[in-house]
């Protein structure tokens, strides 16, 4: 037995967070690797990464990675409201910082 394809496989999202940043997100049509391109202030920045992926619910995905900076990233997607939670993480000065966001996404792929 195969496992189905995550939903957001083969698509491409306009990803929008609460605090201004936006990405252009592409999914790989397998659904295990990601293109993530900064928009307006992040404008220049990409980088492809691979996926750990895990369906929730229903059209809800839980999705991580790590970025080549050390960056970690993970986002609660819901496919049927078209919102995401995303908490990422960082080395700071006094050790790990993560912050917790929320987002919205826009098919456009």
């Amino acid at each position: 037995m195969t496992a189905s394809l995550p939903g957001f496989a083969g698509r491409t999202y306009l990803f929008q967070v609460d605090n201004g940043a936006a990405f252009r997100n592409a999914y790989s049509a397998d659904g295990t690797r990601l293109r993530w391109e900064g928009l307006g202030e992040s404008a220049g920045q990409w980088e492809d990464v691979s996926l750990h992926v895990a369906e929730v619910a229903p059209q809800v995905y839980f999705v991580s990675w790590t970025e080549k900076s050390g960056i970690t990233v993970s986002h609660v997607m819901d496919l049927g409201a078209l919102t995401v939670r995303v908490f990422w993480t960082w080395e700071g000065e006094g050790g790990r910082v993560g912050e917790l966001h929320t987002g919205t996404l826009e098919q456009v792929g």
